[in-house]
C-alpha cells in the first residue's frame, strides 16, 4: 500500500494505531477491566497504550523479529490481549491458542506456525509448552503472566510477564526509535492474526488475517449496529476463537469500547450481572445452558410462583417479539406486558446479566427457535448472524426490526453472497482471508482467483424476506434412501431445544430412517433425578435409567411432531435412538474445542452402536476408550438400551424430494 492509498482511507492501517488512536482521543475512558481476587481492575485507553508499549519494547529487547510467530495461551486477561497487539507492533505474528487443548493438539499449532515466542497465562500453560517443545524446536522464549509456582523453573530462557514490560520500560531510549519504526511500517496489507480452524475434519489449518480483513469488518460491522465507546463487552470466548478476536480486539479497538474480563470461566455468570454488558455475544450452547437453568428453579418454586411465570411467558411470547421490533400491539397487551416487566421479565433479565443489553448475538451452531424467541419475548435485542473464521467472522447479520429465528440475516456490510447450483453458499468481502499457511493447495480450493470463498454450508435465500437460511453443512446433507432430504443438523437443533438434552448425532444418510445417539444434560437430568428421589452414581448410570429413557423418548417424539411439518425434512423424523454412556468430549476427540461434533470420528468410534441402531437390536454392548483430567486413558463399557421413538405422517416423498 502506497502513501496515497493510506491518506485516502483517513484512518489507521493497524491495530497499533487504533490503540495509539484511542489513546489520544479517549484517554481516560475506559479499555480493559478485569478482575482479579474479586476486585475490578480498570485501564484506560491511555493507560493501555503505555502498557503495551511497555511489553513490545520488552519483546524486542528479547529478539522478536518483523515476521515471527507469537503464540498466546491462557484465558481472557487484559495482558493477553496487550501480548497479542505488542506482538504486531514488532512486526511479529500473534497465533491465540486454546488453553483448554491438550498437549497433543498444542504441538501441532506450535510446531506448524514455528512460533518462537510463546506467552503462557500460568504454571500449566507453561508445563504443556514445555512437555511439546521437542515436536516445536523453534521455541526460544516464554513468557509467563501469573507467577505463581513459577519460582524453581530454568528461566534462561523464561520470564515473567510483568519484568518484560519492566525491561521495556527500561530499553525505552535506546529500543524506542526501532519500535515506531517498526510500527510506522504496518499497514492494511500486514498480517494481523492467524487463527487455527477447529479442524473437525482433519488437521486445523492456519488462517492468515490481515489488517485490512479485521478493520474493515471491524468498521462495517460497528457501523451497522451503531457501536461506540460507550459499549461494554465482556471477554469470556476463548481467545483462539475468531469471534473473540474480532470482538474484543478488532471492534473493541475500531469502536473504542470497554473490554471486560471475568475472574475465571467459574466466576463468569456472576462477573456477567455485574458489568452489564450492552453488546453481548454468546454461542447457543450458553442460551440453552441460561434457560435450562430457569426453568430447572421454576420446578422448585412454589405453584403459585410457578403459574406466574408461564402466564407472563405466555404474553411475552405472544407480544414480546413484536413490542421489541416496533410494531402495534393492543393496549390491554402492552399492560400485561408492562406487569410482567415489573414482576417476572426485568427481575429474570438482571439475574441473567442482561439488563443493558443493547445488541446481542448468537452464532456457531444454529439455535432452536423456541430458546431464542424466549429471550427476544424478554425484551432482549438478540439477533443471528452467520459468519467463519475465513471471513473475519461476519458473512451475513440481521438488522433491527428484522429478525427471524430461522434465517441467520442479510449480507453484512461490503459481502456479496452467491448461491451455486449444488446449493453452498459463497462469498466475497474485505474480510477474506489471505491464505490458510503452508497450505497453498487448500488455499486455491477454498478461495478462487476473484476471491469468492466456498463456505461449505448449504443454504438458500428465503424469498419473503431477503435472507440467508442455512440448512446444514454442505457434505453433510445428503438423501434418505427414498430420495427424501436428509439435513442433521436441523433434526439435532430441535432436539437440543429440549434442557434435558445436551447434545445429539443423527444418522440417516441414504438409509430408510434416521436414528439419533443422545447425551442427557448432566445438571438438568441430575436436578430432575434429585426432586424424584432418584440415586445415581455416576453420569453413565444415571443415563441408562428408565425414567430418564422415557423422558428421552417424549422429547424425540414431540420433536418428531414439529419436523413432520416441514414439506422439505418431514424424512428426517427419529424412529430409533439410544442415549450415550459418556458425554462427547473434545479431549476424547469426539468434538472440536468450539463444541462442533467431529461426524467422521463418531462414526468409526461408534460404529457399534449405529450398527445395533439399524439392525434390530434392542440392546448393544459397548466399550469405549476415554481420556481422563490427568491425560490418563482408560475404558468404560456399558449395555445401552435401543428405544424405537413414534413417527408422524409428513409430507409425501416425492413433494420432499423434489
Amino acid at each position: 500500500m502506497d502513501d496515497a492509498d493510506k491518506t485516502a482511507l483517513g484512518h489507521p492501517q493497524s491495530i497499533p494505531g487504533l490503540v495509539a488512536r484511542n489513546a489520544q482521543r479517549l484517554a481516560r475512558r475506559p479499555a480493559y477491566r478485569e478482575k482479579e481476587f474479586g476486585i475490578w481492575q480498570s485501564w484506560t485507553w491511555a493507560e493501555a497504550a503505555a502498557e503495551i508499549r511497555a511489553l513490545a519494547l520488552g519483546m524486542l529487547n528479547l529478539g522478536l523479529a518483523p515476521g515471527d510467530h507469537v503464540a498466546v495461551i491462557g484465558r481472557n486477561r487484559p495482558a493477553h490481549y496487550w501480548s497479542m497487539i505488542a506482538a504486531q507492533m514488532c512486526g511479529a505474528v500473534p497465533v491465540p491458542l486454546y488453553q483448554d487443548a491438550v498437549a497433543e493438539e498444542m504441538a501441532y499449532v506450535l510446531g506448524h506456525s514455528g512460533a518462537r515466542f510463546v506467552v503462557c497465562g500460568d504454571q500449566e500453560q507453561v508445563d504443556k509448552v514445555l512437555e511439546v517443545q521437542p515436536q516445536a524446536p523453534n521455541i526460544e522464549q516464554i513468557i509467563y503472566t501469573d507467577r505463581r509456582g513459577m519460582r524453581k523453573y530454568d528461566h534462561s530462557r523464561m520470564n515473567a510477564l510483568a519484568d518484560v514490560q519492566a525491561e521495556g520500560r527500561t530499553a525505552e531510549r535506546r529500543l524506542g526509535p526501532e519500535l515506531d519504526a517498526r510500527i510506522a511500517a504496518l499497514d492494511y496489507d500486514s498480517i494481523c492474526v492467524m487463527l487455527y480452524t477447529s479442524g473437525t475434519t482433519g488437521k486445523p489449518k492456519g488462517v492468515v488475517l490481515s489488517n485490512r480483513n479485521i478493520i474493515e469488518t471491524a468498521r462495517n460491522t460497528c457501523d451497522f449496529d451503531d457501536l461506540n465507546h460507550r459499549d461494554e463487552v465482556l471477554a469470556y470466548l476463548p481467545i483462539a476463537w475468531v469471534g473473540d478476536f474480532i470482538f474484543s480486539m478488532g471492534q473493541a479497538t475500531w469502536a473504542g469500547f470497554t473490554v471486560n474480563c471475568p475472574e475465571s470461566a467459574d466466576t463468569m455468570m456472576t462477573d456477567l450481572r455485574e458489568i452489564g454488558p450492552t453488546y453481548f455475544f454468546a454461542p447457543p450452547r450458553v442460551f440453552e445452558g441460561q434457560l435450562t437453568n430457569v426453568m430447572i428453579r421454576m420446578e422448585d418454586a412454589g405453584r403459585f410462583k410457578r403459574w406466574l411465570f408461564h402466564h407472563l411467558m405466555g404474553v411475552a411470547q405472544r407480544v414480546g417479539p413484536s413490542l421489541l421490533d416496533g410494531q402495534p400491539v393492543g393496549l390491554g397487551d402492552r399492560l400485561a406486558y408492562g406487569l410482567g416487566k415489573v414482576l417476572i421479565y426485568g427481575p429474570l433479565k438482571n439475574t441473567l446479566g442482561y439488563s443493558r443489553i443493547r445488541v446481542g448475538y448468537t452464532a456457531g451452531e444454529a439455535i432452536g427457535p423456541e430458546i431464542f424467541d424466549f429471550y427476544r419475548s424478554l425484551g432482549i435485542n438478540l439477533k443471528q448472524l452467520y459468519g467463519q473464521t475465513e471471513a473475519s467472522v461476519f458473512i451475513t447479520q440481521q438488522p433491527d426490526g428484522g429478525v427471524r429465528a430461522d434465517t441467520v440475516g442479510v449480507p453484512s456490510p461490503g459481502v456479496e453472497i452467491r448461491i451455486a447450483e449444488s446449493g453452498e453458499v459463497f462469498y466475497r468481502s474485505p474480510g477474506t482471508f489471505v491464505e490458510y499457511y503452508k497450505n497453498a493447495e487448500s488455499t486455491a480450493s477454498t478461495k478462487d482467483a476473484e476471491g469468492w470463498v466456498a463456505t461449505g454450508d448449504a443454504g438458500f435465500f428465503d424469498d419473503a424476506t431477503g435472507q440467508l437460511r442455512i440448512i446444514d453443512r454442505a457434505k453433510d446433507v445428503g438423501r434418505m434412501a427414498d430420495g427424501s432430504l436428509f439435513a442433521p443438523k436441523y433434526v439435532e437443533n430441535k432436539l437440543k431445544f429440549y434442557p434435558n438434552i445436551l447434545e445429539a448425532v443423527v444418522l440417516g444418510n441414504g438409509r430408510d430412517y434416521c436414528t439419533a445417539m443422545i447425551n442427557i444434560d448432566l445438571g438438568a437430568v441430575g436436578n430432575w433425578a434429585e426432586r424424584n428421589n432418584i440415586a445415581y452414581a455416576s453420569y453413565q448410570e444415571l443415563a441408562g435409567h428408565p425414567r430418564v429413557y422415557a423422558a428421552i423418548k417424549a422429547h424425540v417424539e414431540e420433536a418428531n411432531r414439529s419436523i413432520a411439518v416441514d414439506p422439505m425434512l418431514s424424512g428426517c423424523q427419529i424412529r430409533r435412538f439410544l442415549v450415550l454412556h459418556k458425554e462427547l468430549d473434545p479431549d476424547d476427540g469426539e468434538m472440536t474445542r468450539t463444541r462442533k461434533v467431529r461426524r467422521a470420528v463418531i462414526s468409526e468410534k461408534f460404529a457399534d452402536l449405529a450398527t445395533a441402531l439399524y439392525d434390530g437390536s434392542d440392546h448393544v454392548q459397548t466399550e469405549t476408550q476415554v481420556t481422563y483430567e490427568d491425560g490418563r486413558k482408560g475404558l468404560i463399557r456399558a449395555r445401552l438400551k435401543i428405544e424405537d421413538a413414534e413417527i408422524q405422517p409428513g409430507a409425501p416423498v416425492a413433494m420432499a424430494a423434489e
